[in-house]
């Protein structure tokens, strides 16, 4: 049984839901553990993407599979998702995230005593965790992203999704339920996940919330580019499954062109859609994030 706790960050009047996983409680004067912070995407919290137990499935949670290997693992839910509180200003966008992530951060290195992390972040996460690491290098030791988005370009779920951006601006929540969780796991490829994945999201989601912020679909639709490869100066992995719609190849291929420490990986891994953590082939994603943070640099 591995060991959780769970607090409350204040990010000036919001209060951010963070969730912490090891393996055992921490022990005065016990070794530092390596710290992972997972950041979630655009309609998950950060809990229910990373802590998610699918019933008759196994190894689900990224948390669990993570936290068994040695790693001090956090998360947090962004302003306006999950547990965490909504302050009815803004639309939570990707740059609100890094802000978030700026609060809770320093919180998580004086409850471990690291002196930096190791982040991940997915989709519009992945967003978020390259503005938190162009504005805060030295506190991120090296960077996993998958879902990844730069220019836009070529991505036909953006195109798709931006027919809908008048609705998206125009307010600052969006209704979620259980087809809209069906529907992304069926956007891309069909088959590539389990359908007892999006039940196993509404089950923990949808007793917390029944809308999300809009202001990551309105950045992917309209605002992109957001993060600057250039400005990322740790080592960084990119993953990109075979059939994600958002995250086009050549796209991300300029962007890992662009990035300045020669320590960097781009890992594309058959038969894996926009959400790698929650497919069928879900043991590859674990196996490229897992070498490339015990990777010695």
């Amino acid at each position: 049984m591995l060991w959780s706790e769970e607090h409350f960050v204040m990010r000036e009047d919001v209060r951010l839901y963070v969730y912490r996983k090891r393996a055992t409680a921490p022990v005065p004067g016990q070794a530092v553990l390596p710290v992972l912070f997972l950041v979630h995407g655009s309609t998950v919290s950060g809990r229910n993407t990373y802590d998610l137990h699918v019933p008759g499935s196994e190894d689900y949670s990224v948390m669990d599979h993570f936290a068994a290997k040695g790693y001090d693992v956090w998360t947090v839910d962004h302003e306006g998702y999950g547990r965490s509180s909504w302050s009815g200003r803004g639309n939570s966008d990707i740059r609100t995230g890094a802000r978030d992530l700026a609060s809770v951060i320093p919180f998580v290195l004086e409850k471990t005593g690291a002196q930096q992390v190791r982040m991940f972040g997915s989709s519009s996460g992945a967003l978020r965790a390259c503005l938190y690491t162009q504005a805060h290098p030295d506190k991120v030791e090296r960077l996993g992203l998958s879902a990844l988005v730069y220019t836009g370009a070529g991505s036909p779920t953006l195109e798709q999704r931006r027919k809908k951006l008048p609705e998206y601006s125009s307010s600052p929540r969006r209704k979620v339920d259980l087809a809209f969780y069906e529907g992304m796991f069926n956007r891309d490829k069909p088959g590539s996940s389990e359908a007892t994945v999006p039940r196993a999201i509404a089950d923990a989601e949808l007793p917390l919330v029944s809308e999300v912020p809009t202001g990551t679909y309105v950045d992917m639709c309209a605002n992109l580019p957001v993060a600057s490869p250039e400005a990322l100066p740790c080592p960084t992995l990119i993953i990109r499954g075979e059939f994600d719609g958002i995250a086009a190849e050549p796209d991300l291929l300029d962007f890992f062109a662009r990035l300045p420490n020669k320590d960097k990986q781009f890992v594309a891994l058959s038969g894996i859609a926009h959400n790698p953590m929650m497919g069928v082939q879900r043991h590859k994603f674990y196996h490229a994030l897992e070498s490339f943070l015990a990777m010695r640099f």
